[in-house]
């Protein structure tokens, strides 16, 4: 996996994008076509269709036990990679949340490459917290901070440690 902590250049499209949405959540029907995109082009387009990085996270159903797939924009801290729970600024957690807290054995797809990682949530009494939300918050051109005074939930953050990658093609 590269060490670069650059955030790609944005497409035209994502500019668009998000001249689309900003202050919204997200269109559903965007996320799905973005997820599969993502996944149907095995990582070569939708790493930063939407203006920031994003990687697929791979986790397990906590009621299910199937494996359920989320997109998430991501930030770097070292090797691990880092994701904000902020579900657009609603007042309750996204399911994926709940499943690292459950079962923290996940897998990413981050462009191309794909890895097995162990989640770990940071709350806001940790005192990592200010310097991963402040990355964050600047990955995703300040949009966490607009997410948080949407809710009176605090967003938790969850930084994946890599146990082992496997290098696209």
């Amino acid at each position: 996996m590269p060490e670069s902590h650059a955030v790609p250049e944005v497409p035209k499209i994502a500019g668009w994008i998000n001249g689309q949405t900003k202050g919204r959540p997200t269109p559903a029907a965007f996320l799905r076509f973005h997820r599969w995109l993502y996944q149907t082009t095995d990582g070569r387009l939708g790493h930063g269709l939407v203006g920031a990085p994003s990687l697929v996270m791979f986790t397990t159903g906590r009621h299910s036990g199937k494996q359920r797939i989320s997109v998430l924009i991501y930030g770097r801290d070292g090797d691990r990679f880092v994701v904000a729970a902020s579900n657009d600024g609603l007042d309750h957690h996204p399911g994926w949340f709940f499943n690292v807290q459950v079962d923290p054995a996940v897998k990413l797809q981050v462009a191309r490459n794909k890895l097995a990682g162990r989640a770990q949530v940071v709350e806001t009494s940790s005192p990592e917290y200010s310097r991963l939300w402040a990355l964050m918050n600047a990955t995703n051109h300040g949009r966490y901070d607009g997410y948080q005074s949407k809710t009176e939930r605090s967003i938790p953050l969850v930084v994946v440690t890599p146990s082992s990658v496997e290098h696209g093609t």
